[in-house]
């Protein structure tokens, strides 16, 4: 069971139509969102730090994708937004999916971008020794591990965003750091593996919007079972970070795809 949630520090912008929820990745906070937050000027937003990052409280456990959603689902009974599109970034992918497999009547649709779910046997085969480097190094290992996300043809925007990663990783509290990786592919409950993500997505019960960078990991969510209106696109040519690379054609893709969405009560 996961631990109490935890008061997440968040912003809540009113707006029109479903709420919009954006949840960041690993070693991130909710200010990687501001380009999009600007954009989405007429919609609802709340945007969380999620517990561990930013200026969200640090307990000293529950750092699988099911306890970032029991946060979640607390704040967004607490702000009354009803069914969000739930969107997130990365192991923000992985937390959205469980906040709508876990809480399914507070998600109508989610959007997923490079979620960190689907990880192949030689990624797997990594894991352990990076999680003792990452535990042995620290945040020094998050920021090296983090230059693989880039391009390294970037131009001179987003090397400001990778500045600003780099940053916030090496602050990242450690621990918080391990144990959510452990929770994403390493706990008995991770989903974060091929075979377990399959088994966990196939619960999803809304439509899901995935949005990859990869060609090779778009043609495996392909694979999974979906529910109607479900689409998986491809950005070749980005980065892991892709939603800070194009923020403007996310915006405009999720906003495209929403609108076709049935509405959640058939009329």
């Amino acid at each position: 069971m996961p631990p109490h949630p935890v008061h997440l520090h968040h912003t809540d912008r009113p707006g029109n139509g479903p709420t919009l929820l954006l949840v960041h990745g690993w070693g991130g906070d909710g200010a990687e969102w501001s380009a999009h937050r600007r954009l989405w000027v007429h919609r609802r937003v709340v945007v969380p730090d999620l517990r561990g990052h930013g200026r969200s409280p640090r307990p000293r456990s529950g750092y699988g994708p099911r306890d970032y959603a029991a946060d979640l689902a607390a704040l967004l009974d607490e702000l009354g937004t009803g069914p969000v599109v739930a969107v997130g970034h990365s192991m923000g992918g992985q937390v959205v999916t469980a906040l709508a497999v876990e809480h399914p009547w507070l998600v109508r649709a989610l959007v997923v971008l490079d979620p960190a779910y689907g990880a192949d046997a030689a990624e797997l085969q990594r894991l352990p020794g990076e999680q003792r480097a990452l535990r042995a190094e620290g945040p020094a290992w998050a920021v090296r591990f983090l230059a693989g996300a880039f391009r390294a043809d970037a131009p001179d925007g987003l090397r400001a965003v990778r500045a600003r990663h780099e940053t916030l990783m090496g602050a990242m509290n450690p621990e918080v750091l391990a144990l959510s990786r452990d929770g994403m592919y390493l706990a008995p409950d991770a989903f974060g593996a091929r075979d377990a993500a399959a088994a966990y997505l196939a619960r999803r019960r809304c439509p899901v919007l995935a949005v990859y960078a990869t060609h090779r990991a778009a043609v495996w969510e392909r694979t999974t079972a979906a529910p109607a209106w479900s689409r998986t696109v491809e950005w070749e040519g980005c980065g892991h970070y892709l939603h800070e690379e194009r923020p403007r054609a996310l915006v405009e893709l999720a906003d495209e795809w929403t609108r076709a969405l049935p509405s959640p009560h058939g009329s």
